[in-house]
Parts: C-alpha cells; structure tokens; sequence
C-alpha cells in the first residue's frame, strides 16, 4: 500500500489533499527481512509506518532471553517512538522479518508538524489512542485469560499473524512457552478446546 492510501483509511482519515502534504515529510525505503530500525539501548528518534512486510518489537536481557511485545504486519502504524523509547533510548529492539516497505519520520519533525497542522495533529492523537487500547487489551490478555483463551484471543485480534510469525514470538507475545503453544494449538485443532 502507498502511504497516501494508508493515510486516507482508517479511525481518522486525512483528506487526499493534506495526505499528500503530510506523504511528502516521510522517507519511503524497502528493508530486507532481519534488518533492525532501532536497537535496544541505542538512540532511536524515528517514527515508522510498515506500509507491507511484517516486524516485531522485542526486548533482551542480560541473560540474552527475549520477550517479544509487538508484532506488526502492514499496512499499519508501528508502536510510536514515545512507547518505544525512554530518554531517547530504544527500551526494545524493532526488526523487520519479512521484506517490508517502510515510511519514516524523524518524531520531532512529526510534533512539529503536529502543532500547526489539525489534520496530523487529529492522526497522530488517534494513533496514540490505538496503541493505548492494544497495549491494555493485550496486558488484560495476559493477566487474566488462561492459556487456550489467550491463544483464542490472539486469533479473533491478530487473524493473519498466526500465520505470518514465527512459533517462538507469538508464544513469547502470549507470555507462554513455545511448548505450550504447541501444545494449545494441537488441542484447538483436535476440537478439545
């Protein structure tokens, strides 16, 4: 998708006219699958529109576990660099998994545009309100539905990622085990859940 289109759908969408403004403030460039747009720990200032392919966001510990607290397949809008980052740092690392055609923007440049302009000002708040909503969905997801219904709630919410992720991160976003996802989605097509 073309970010002009992605910026004309949605919760709030910009009329062509000041979506084709807005387009022009943005470097498009395609990413090769593995290749990471920011690393925990290091400067990020960038805000980014996945407009095809698929990332994930993820955080590492000392012990080099890795729990993944995002999965993004475009068109979409990847969790902004205000709930990425601390002190300008990247709290985790964001990575392109399958080729992915990116729109980014340095986040500074987008408050300023924000302040003069109530049509982005209008898209960016809606953004900031989705990713509030999906962030306290899926902590609700997390503390109080048990595995089988957590794996169902994935599904009704993310009905193309099951397929277009890896086992390892949906488990870790599910906050279970890899063996137990296994487990789960061998009972659900079983028909025992």
């Amino acid at each position: 998708m073309d970010l002009i289109s992605f910026l004309t759908q949605g919760e709030t969408p910009m009329p062509r006219a000041a979506a084709a403004e807005f387009a022009a403030l943005w470097a498009i460039r395609r990413v090769l699958p593995g290749t990471p747009l920011s690393h925990q720990g290091e400067a990020d200032t960038s805000e980014y529109v996945l407009l095809n392919g698929r990332a994930d966001l993820t955080i590492g510990d000392a012990d080099g576990a890795i729990a993944c607290v995002g999965l993004f397949a475009g068109p979409c809008v990847i969790t902004p660099n205000l709930a990425r980052t601390r002190d300008g740092n990247a709290y985790a690392t964001l990575e392109v998994t399958d080729e992915a055609l990116i729109a980014e923007m340095d986040s500074e440049t987008l408050t300023e545009r924000m302040l003069v302009n109530e049509e982005i000002r209008n898209w960016a708040n809606a953004v900031l309100r989705q990713e509030i909503q999906r962030k306290a969905d899926r902590e609700w997801a997390l503390a109080s539905l048990k595995g089988a219904a957590r794996l169902a709630w994935f599904r009704e919410r993310y009905p193309e990622h099951e397929t277009g992720f890896a086992h390892g991160l949906i488990a870790s976003f599910l906050g279970m085990t890899p063996v137990s996802l296994s487990r789960l989605r061998k009972e659900t097509r079983s028909g025992r859940h």
